[in-house]
């Protein structure tokens, strides 16, 4: 979305809320906040910037302190990279992503996704129990929308939570400090009960957009991005046949432009073009920039996408790149699976054949293969020239959920289902179509293959694993435990004097 400055109060205030790593994030709160919070919240001006508060964790990548938390670690902990780095204990939560005998409660990036995640959860809470009362120049119809905004956000919030920790509390008003160290967890069937509760209330307001302006609002949650989200879960859920029906609202007829204008770009490789934001295959994305100059004294204020920090060689000198750290070089196996595929250069950068032929160098990493990720890598030609650290302000977005996704999940819920398959082949064969490859038949089997080469290395693989049942045989030689693995631990600290329990096995 637009970023746009938040007072230094509102931001403070909306935090204050979150079910923190830290308990000193509550022990040292000033008592006055209280008191100032109620006075807050009093105009439409003020309401906005809650509301931007509560977009604000999507963009969060985690920092220095806790851990990088983002898709680069969802990367390296699938089939499609290692860890990387300079050695094998460089850039940690990577490594334990890649190895996951060293994931446990004390080393990962869990604390990071905890942190992002309940932070939002926080705000949004904050700001719907503002909504409730009277609002000062904010009409009704714009109140409602950020209500059906909010929602939408938890719901997003809240997913993300359950599919990485399973077991978490399901928190959905503010709490006092207090109450925070009382919550317990909720069962995983009570949660997905309320996310499917919001995102179906926010579906179902009118004044909630099916479209938003790109240059002034691109970001926000829209109708079609709320469905696509709802789809989603369905997935999650094995519900097939109301996946179907979310999913083909996003989609439309497969390879046109759908009702809510998404539509497959015709070149394969202009999704991830920096430049090119907010375009008609993109359904949820989150906006990055290079404004606000950050720099390695301040990691947790970063705006820029720290992931394309850990894509780049080290030490590198050439053309296309600059030189970041190393991480996640691609594997054998997905280079392997893509060599011969349209989608090769744009999702795999190639840096050992620049090497060969004597137009670049760059000194080999832990576990190098000498390929590295395409789709989010650091190019020269967006390379931040401003104040601030370079690798801290790629101006790139990160794409959560884009049409060709939708396409392939709602052909899987036809096949699950037992649906229409003429058009499960379609859907299918649409993403196959754009990049000029010959129609294959709508089974499991290829649909699931679509999905690894269509969207490797966007942070979905490691998920589409574990909830189709193959990552303990995928992930095996990564040391992946059954029943223990599938999601991650519960944070260290957040089990100091809370009621939280440890998930099993950790």
């Amino acid at each position: 979305m637009k970023k746009i400055q938040i007072s230094y109060i509102a931001a403070l205030i909306l935090g204050m809320g979150a079910l923190s790593s830290c308990q000193e994030d509550f022990l040292e709160v000033d008592p006055r906040a209280t008191q100032i919070e109620s006075n807050y919240f009093k105009n439409a001006a003020e309401v906005f910037n809650g509301l931007v508060a509560a977009y604000d964790p999507l963009g969060w990548e985690g920092d220095v302190a806790s851990g990088y938390a983002n898709f680069a670690c969802l990367v390296a902990a699938s089939d499609e990279a290692y860890g990387g780095g300079g050695s094998s204990s460089d850039v940690w939560y990577l490594q334990t992503m890649n190895n996951f005998n060293l994931l446990d409660p004390a080393n990962g990036p869990q604390l990071g996704f905890w942190q992002r995640n309940f932070t939002g959860v926080s705000r949004v809470n904050t700001i719907i129990s503002k909504l409730e009362g009277n609002i000062s120049g904010l009409d009704e119809g714009t109140k409602k929308r950020y209500i059906a905004e909010a929602k939408a956000l938890r719901a997003y919030y809240y997913f993300d939570l359950v599919r990485l920790f399973r077991n978490v509390p399901l928190i959905i008003t503010p709490l006092s400090t207090d109450e925070i160290y009382q919550v317990e967890q909720a069962a995983p069937e009570a949660v997905y009960t309320q996310i499917e509760k919001d995102l179906q209330e926010a579906i179902a307001e009118v004044n909630l957009p099916n479209t938003v302006p790109a240059a002034t609002e691109g970001g926000r949650i829209t109708k079609g991005a709320a469905q696509a989200l709802l789809g989603k879960v369905y997935i999650y859920e094995k519900k097939w046949k109301e996946a179907v029906q979310q999913l083909a609202e996003v989609n439309g007829t497969p390879g046109g432009t759908s009702k809510y204008g998404y539509r497959l770009l015709p070149n394969f490789a202009d999704i991830f073009r920096p430049d090119n934001q907010f375009h008609s295959e993109s359904i949820l994305e989150i906006g990055h920039t290079a404004i606000a100059a950050s720099n390695w004294g301040n990691t947790s204020k970063v705006e820029g996408l720290i992931a394309s920090t850990m894509f780049g060689p080290r030490s590198y000198n050439g053309p296309l790149y600059y030189s970041t750290w190393g991480g996640c070089p691609i594997t054998p196996e997905l280079y392997n699976a893509l060599y011969h595929d349209p989608r090769f250069k744009a999702t795999i950068a190639d840096v050992d054949s620049l090497v060969r032929i004597g137009k670049a160098t760059y000194v080999p990493g832990y576990m190098n293969t000498g390929h590295f990720v395409q789709k989010y890598a650091p190019l020269q030609s967006f390379k931040s020239t401003g104040a601030g650290a370079a690798t801290l302000n790629y101006p790139q977005n990160y794409i959560e959920m884009r049409l060709a996704d939708t396409y392939l999940m709602e052909a899987e819920a036809l096949v699950e289902g037992g649906g229409d398959m003429a058009r499960a082949a379609a859907l299918l064969n649409a993403v196959r179509a754009r990049v000029g490859l010959k129609p294959v038949a709508a089974t499991l089997d290829n649909i699931h293959q679509e999905r690894r080469l269509e969207l490797a290395t966007e942070g979905h693989r490691w998920y589409d694993l574990v909830r189709t049942g193959k990552a303990a045989t995928v992930l095996a030689p990564m040391g992946f435990e059954a029943g223990k693995n599938e999601i991650l631990p519960i944070p260290l600290p957040e089990l100091n004097n809370t009621k939280l329990v440890q998930n099993p096995k950790y």
